[in-house]
């Protein structure tokens, strides 16, 4: 789904929540897993717990891959 489509799709799912709706969502999305107020479970590890949005992989690779392309790109494609 592309990045504008998320940003529909995670204004949708904010004001049907504001209505008392709730969602069960499984995404590696960094788009919709920043859906405000969202409680983010990991099941890394063996076991199920909340993990802050900072802290998931899909922001921390896409942060890093955002901030470092280049180098990032280098490393992936010269090993």
């Amino acid at each position: 789904m592309s990045p504008q489509r998320q940003l529909t799709l995670l204004l949708e799912i904010v004001n049907c929540a504001k209505e008392d709706a709730q969602f069960i969502m499984v995404t590696h999305s960094p788009i919709l897993l920043g859906i405000p107020g969202a409680e983010i479970l990991s099941f890394d590890d063996g076991q199920i717990h909340p993990i802050d949005y900072e802290d998931t992989d899909s922001y921390q690779i896409t942060k890093m891959f955002i901030e470092n392309k280049e180098q990032l790109l280098m490393r992936l494609l010269n090993d």
